[in-house]
């Protein structure tokens, strides 16, 4: 095994452990999570559009609890796409740098779980049942 090789493996697993990277893949699994939910959602509007039975059935399916953790769950996806779109547009635009890297990813997972346990605390907005 070359030198190159051996020294590739060992930056690759120190890099996995940076925030950089965390951000990074928090960032593409949430956006895959909104694009899996896509779908649903545009179902959901097309059955208001022509079958209104079945749209009040699925409504008050929705009413379940784990629908309602799912909701919660969705929010705090989008929330966190936000936040790391955010910091790539400032590090690619901004140029912040690598030592405030873990500050920003923090911050941003802080304000995502703020959003979404702010849903989930809000019974009006969809929040769990009391």
């Amino acid at each position: 095994m070359s030198v190159a090789a051996t020294s590739f493996r060992r930056n690759d697993a120190r890099a996995r452990g940076h925030a950089a990277f965390w951000a990074f893949v928090v960032h593409r699994v949430s956006g895959l999570a909104l694009t899996l939910f896509l779908p649903l959602h545009f179902w959901t509007l097309s059955m208001l559009l022509g079958e209104a039975p079945a749209f009040d059935t699925f409504i008050s399916w929705t009413g379940a609890p784990l629908v309602k953790l799912a909701e919660t769950l969705l929010v705090l996806a989008l929330a966190a796409h936000l936040a790391g779109g955010l910091r790539l547009l400032f590090v690619e635009f901004v140029g912040w740098r690598a030592d405030a890297q873990k500050t920003i990813f923090a911050l941003g997972a802080g304000l995502a779980l703020a959003c979404a346990l702010a849903f989930a605390l809000n019974g009006a907005g969809g929040g769990f049942p009391k």
